[in-house]
């Protein structure tokens, strides 16, 4: 046990993580950007259908880092029937509580085992797009890029979505209302501008930012899709925290998911009255994040009515994907490496270095880039916008 761990803990086994996610990320960019040139604009249906399985086998290497490297695994609060019968068979909009780095990793398992993890899309702000690999991969899929200028994204949106609805295979789209992750400081700018507006205090989330939802909510009517209620939750007193660093160490996570299908008729026509649902419905996610912080169950004082829980079993395509893409990539790397090392040129040994120090740095970016930004805030820049 105690060379499996110094082995999870290895900062050479990290690099190799490093390099293989991040050559094949930009492998699989490259075969995205020749279909999305020179296959979309002839058949959307075969493009989407191609894409679905390069989205899979890059973003199942991180599925993999949770569940199979880390021992990772979520436990859902749902109804079975309701489970059974939807769940990965309809178009689903997600709307998730945003409170931790690995939400949406944890959630990505859920994904994957409703056989959905190539066809998640998100809303994001534009500048991710030009970021290489994920950015790229996000672009190629079509998922929602805002630009934080409503006129702009409000077409934007109008736009992606009636596209989105279209896809041939199921697809769900995550919405983070809160529009940043949770924090104190944001926590206490939220509940100021609540109070200034006259809207639900909130103590666990941060105040809904609603024209989002309610621009989405008006073209996704009459369609084949469901509102999905999904909150993620960790206990506080798990003693490794929810962190992509102890993911990347190895470290296991236990999260807690409830879900629960909403019929999109269920929220009122017009923007005012989806609005004031959208903050109705955040009463109660933070009613039972308050029942879990306290007790350890969502249902104990939330008022939710108690469901189903279990959990599903993971899956082997990670692994064996992973594992693939290793062999694909590593072997012929570190073979040029050792030449290059080997070369006896100063020249080609600076340059083996400089790769090894750029996925290194590629490799600690993308891990702050999950990290609570400083820079990311919930003040009157972010709010005077909405409602």
């Amino acid at each position: 046990m105690a060379v499996l761990t110094s082995v999870k803990q290895s900062s050479l086994i990290h690099l190799m993580f490093a390099i293989t996610f991040f050559t094949s990320g930009l492998i699989i960019n490259f075969f995205q950007c020749i279909l999305y040139f020179g296959l979309r604009p002839f058949s959307k249906y075969l493009y989407r259908k191609i894409n679905y399985y390069l989205c899979y086998s890059f973003y199942c290497q991180l599925v993999f880092m949770a569940e199979w490297w880390a021992g990772s695994d979520v436990i859902l609060y749902v109804d079975k029937k309701d489970f059974d019968k939807y769940y990965g068979k309809e178009h689903g909009y997600l709307l998730m509580n945003h409170s931790y780095e690995t939400d949406w990793l944890i959630g990505w398992l859920l994904c994957e085992r409703v056989k959905l993890l190539g066809n998640c899309k998100a809303y994001a702000k534009k500048s991710i797009q030009y970021i290489p690999t994920l950015g790229w991969a996000w672009k190629f899929a079509e998922s929602i890029f805002l630009e934080r200028s409503w006129e702009k994204d409000k077409e934007n949106i109008k736009r992606q979505i009636r596209e989105l609805i279209e896809y041939p295979d199921t697809m769900w789209l995550l919405l983070y209302p809160e529009g940043t992750r949770f924090t104190p400081k944001k926590l206490e700018a939220s509940q100021k501008f609540a109070i200034e507006k006259g809207l639900p205090v909130l103590k666990y989330h941060l105040t809904p930012r609603t024209k989002g939802f309610t621009a989405s909510i008006s073209h996704m009517r009459g369609k084949a899709l469901a509102i999905y209620d999904i909150q993620m939750a960790f206990k506080p007193s798990d003693p490794v925290k929810p962190t992509m660093k102890n993911l990347l160490l190895g470290k296991r996570l236990e999260g807690h998911m409830y879900c629960k299908r909403i019929p999109i008729d269920e929220v009122p026509e017009g923007d005012e009255a989806a609005a004031e649902w959208l903050h109705k419905f955040y009463q109660q996610k933070d009613r039972m994040a308050e029942s879990f912080y306290k007790t350890g169950d969502f249902f104990a004082t939330s008022g939710v009515p108690r469901t189903d829980t279990f959990t599903l079993k993971r899956r082997y395509y990670s692994l064996i994907n992973t594992t693939f893409w290793a062999i694909v990539v590593l072997v012929p790397m570190l073979y040029y490496l050792i030449k290059l090392f080997l070369s006896g040129s100063t020249v080609y040994f600076s340059i083996g270095v400089a790769i090894i120090l750029l996925f290194y740095l590629l490799m600690y970016k993308t891990i702050g880039m999950s990290e609570i930004s400083k820079g990311s805030s919930y003040g009157a820049a972010d709010t005077k916008k909405d409602k």
